[in-house]
């Protein structure tokens, strides 16, 4: 397979329709992380709405672009009649911006910069007093990537990943710049919802680039991996910088910080995080996915595969270092399989059995090459009890967790689409809890 660059081939531009997509795009994302954003809003005022406001003030948005006409046009006009709360304003001037800054809603990069630095006064304008710390130091950090990154690239798909980038970089820091986030252990609520926004259209751009002809040879899935940390932080830092990008780590203290990173390799992340030091309140996302080069990946040539028609647990497989199986591949000895190996024809594989996809995340996760690679995870899978809550409500999943508990236990890994406070749920049950989202699945919960 011929290996594309993509950096000569990058589009320049999105049309009215692809960003009428992305506006639908971040309708369908701001909803399904609603609860998410709402538990983060402590700041101005702690009234759990931001998340409600942005969907909602998007939700207006798309409507109005649904009756035609300019696309941006109608994106910020129904933003700006539609708008709940601080929230909901700032993003309807966002996409005033977008719209003052386009021609015919053409996004180029050129477009980018200016609909960000013009949304960056039109915000400041709008609020009396703006405060660091909160959407508006996320939305000025993105307005300064893209700007520097256009300097060097006038691909969109360049300048909106180095917007993105810093813009997580600057959305991790908000609690070193505002006391009461700190003290509620989150991140900014409205500027969670900002980066959901630029990384929805850094999603579009990347699927446009794919449907105008451009092949993407390989792709690789990662998780963001966010905790609390507790101990002695470069020596985290040393263990972990080698095992992803993205990576920030905000201090409280000389002792604590927040830690974000972006990594392929999450399993180990959270392996030496928890050696080092002290882990809470640790959340788990995939991220979508991202084209590399096929030289890249020659040096992980996975040995390891499971089988799944879930996208997302495909995903996360990936992540943490499988790769999927399906109908037809020839596996040798040497090649691993974890699942549940009926009817497949694995050739001359070693089969871990696992009944769960929380036993098959366990067993992952210790895989190390080597002769005993196979005994090692089937023992730990095997060493897991699981069970699924009754229904999908936190009251259900905290009553499977506390049955499960009877018999012991120092860990619960929590498979849900739900959004649960890992560090609430840490202090409540006794142990320490691992929470995995994974949009559409029914809870499964594992304690070893």
């Amino acid at each position: 397979m011929a290996i594309v660059d993509l950096s000569t081939m990058a589009i320049n531009h999105i049309d009215a329709k692809a960003l009428h997509s992305w506006a639908k795009r971040s309708v369908a994302e701001l909803s399904l992380r609603r609860a998410e954003l709402n538990q983060l809003n402590v700041f101005p005022v702690p009234d759990a709405d931001t998340g409600s406001n942005m969907a909602h003030t998007m939700e207006a948005a798309v409507a109005e672009a649904d009756k035609g006409g300019d696309v941006a046009e109608a994106l910020a006009v129904g933003s700006v009649r539609g708008a709940r709360g601080n929230s909901g304003m700032v993003l309807s001037q966002v996409l005033r911006a977008v719209a003052d800054s386009s021609a015919d809603s053409l996004i180029d990069s050129h477009t980018l910069v200016n609909a960000l630095k013009l949304a960056v006064e039109l915000v400041d304008r709008a609020i009396a007093t703006p405060v660091e710390g909160t959407v508006v130091s996320v939305l000025k950090a993105a307005a300064v990537a893209a700007e520097e990154a256009f300097e060097h690239s006038d691909a969109l798909v360049d300048v909106l990943r180095a917007t993105c980038d810093e813009a997580v970089k600057a959305l991790a820091n908000t609690p070193s710049q505002l006391k009461v986030l700190r003290d509620a252990g989150v991140v900014d609520a409205g500027g969670a919802g900002l980066v959901i926004l630029l990384e929805c259209l850094l999603a579009e751009v990347t699927e446009t680039e794919q449907r105008e002809g451009i092949a993407i040879p390989e792709t690789i899935f990662e998780l963001e991996v966010v905790f609390f940390y507790r101990g002695d932080i470069d020596k985290l830092e040393a263990a972990i910088s080698g095992l992803g990008d993205s990576l920030v780590i905000a201090r409280a203290s000389e002792q604590e910080a927040n830690v974000h990173i972006h990594s392929p390799r999450a399993g180990e992340v959270i392996e030496k995080a928890f050696a080092a030091g002290a882990v809470s309140n640790l959340r788990l996302e995939v991220l979508p996915a991202r084209g590399v080069q096929q030289e890249q990946l020659a040096d992980a040539s996975p040995k390891v595969f499971v089988a799944t028609r879930d996208t997302e647990m495909a995903k996360l497989f990936a992540s943490i270092g499988a790769s999927l199986y399906s109908a037809g591949m020839t596996l040798g000895e040497d090649d691993i399989f974890v699942g549940k190996p009926g009817g497949l024809n694995l050739g001359d594989a070693q089969v871990v059995a696992v009944s769960s996809n929380v036993e098959a995340i366990a067993a992952l996760s210790v895989y190390a090459p080597g002769p005993d690679a196979a005994s090692t995870m089937a023992e730990v899978a095997g060493g897991m009890r699981v069970d699924k809550p009754s229904d999908e409500t936190v009251g259900a999943i905290i009553a499977c967790c506390n049955d499960l508990l009877q018999q012991g236990g120092e860990q619960l890994t929590i498979l849900t689409s739900l959004t649960l406070d890992t560090d609430q749920l840490s202090r409540q049950l006794g142990v320490e809890v691992i929470v995995v989202n994974i949009p559409g699945l029914r809870t499964e919960i594992g304690v070893e």
